[in-house]
């Protein structure tokens, strides 16, 4: 008997830290430098409090969830880098990130590791057309938003529309999307065209613009141009309206803008937690303003808390490898999370319509229009 235990103590050492410890690693990308920077500090933030949270509480099954988060920069290369680590890191799964093509640069990477990703921010139709069975995603897919884009501008009775993106893969494919469905609606596309993101000047391809005479501007762009645009058509005097995708639900836009040029652009995009009315919203947001003194500003990091309350209820089950992780998931059906219910189909895309439209007011607030 003495040397059986022994032996059980000698393969007890042998097994993996992860099994004797109880934790669980959970991994985060996201872009804490570069251009997107605030954006991946909510997300971090957002992450953060959520484990804690489940810590607080005993963690998931009496194991502990630790946080490992990788800095992406918002870009491909540094991407497949901290996909690397995080894939030895010893983590479970991956949430992030933000930006399609950086999202792209770590999926192959990822799914060889065998692990669950669930990408936030990143809508490219693409990334679900690849037949990898651990990826998720918690953000809609282009074509639906190129729907509600065009729906919008159906609605709103514009004819004659410039559609105008950046060559990113969110962006282009955004814009492409909704040229389809405007041009089946009978909508006229007289512009179409890419610009170079984060260049200072954008009074060249504004020209052209404002040559074609659109009565609506659609840029399918990030936030950043989008605010360089507005600022940079206000000081030509034209007062051309123009709205966005999703990619613009970010507050820095009025900074970049400034609230005179910014009132009046509107966007399609999922609702900000302070915009629902659901439990989960409600709490988080106490949670959020507790903690951080705000609330978030891009609902890009809220779904970010989304794919790890999904982690978390998929782990709870008992589902202990990513393998199960995944076949639960893709079962899910109305899940409560922050931005709302939460489902995913066979290819890992999430499920339901939940895009509203936003305008900036005179004061450069976000409001939500009534649908």
């Amino acid at each position: 008997m003495k040397k059986l235990g022994l032996l059980l103590g000698v393969v007890a050492l042998l097994v993996p830290s992860l099994v004797l410890a109880g934790d669980i690693k959970i991994g985060l990308m996201c872009p804490l430098t570069g251009k997107w920077a605030s954006e991946g500090q909510d997300m971090k933030n957002i992450v953060s409090l959520l484990v804690d949270e489940t810590n607080a509480r005993g963690g998931i099954n009496g194991s502990k969830v630790d946080l490992v988060v990788e800095d992406d920069a918002g870009d491909p290369r540094t991407a497949a880098l901290a996909a690397q680590k995080l894939a030895s890191a010893g983590v479970v799964a991956v949430i992030g990130t933000y930006g399609s093509a950086v999202t792209e640069a770590t999926q192959n990477i990822l799914a060889e590791s065998e692990l669950v990703q669930i990408g936030t921010g990143s809508t490219s139709v693409r990334l679900t057309e690849k037949g990898l069975p651990l990826f998720f995603r918690t953000c809609p897919r282009d074509d639906a938003q190129g729907k509600a884009a065009a729906a919008a501008i159906i609605k709103a009775g514009y004819k004659k529309v410039a559609l105008l993106h950046d060559n990113s893969s969110y962006a282009k494919g955004l814009a492409e999307e909704s040229r389809a469905a405007l041009e089946k609606a009978g909508v006229k596309i007289i512009f179409y065209d890419a610009l170079t993101p984060g260049e200072r000047d954008y009074t060249a391809i504004l020209t052209k613009l404002k040559a074609a005479s659109p009565d609506l501007i659609f840029f399918t762009g990030y936030y950043p141009e989008t605010g360089m645009l507005l600022r940079q058509k206000k000081e030509m005097g034209w007062d051309v309206p123009m709205m966005g995708g999703d990619a613009a639900n970010h507050q820095d836009l009025v900074k970049i803008a400034g609230p005179e040029a910014a009132a009046g652009y509107f966007f399609v995009s999922p609702p900000l937690p302070q915009d629902m009315d659901t439990d989960e919203a409600r709490n988080f947001l106490k949670a959020f303003k507790e903690r951080y003194k705000t609330v978030p500003v891009s609902v890009w990091a809220v779904l970010a808390g989304d794919a790890y309350k999904v982690l978390e209820a998929a782990i709870a089950k008992g589902n202990d490898d990513p393998e199960k992780i995944a076949a639960w998931l893709k079962q899910l059906k109305d899940l409560p999370t922050l931005s709302g219910k939460m489902g995913f189909d066979e290819k890992g895309d999430r499920v339901g319509d939940f895009y509203r439209i936003y305008k900036v007011d005179n004061a450069g607030k976000f409001e939500l229009q009534a649908r």
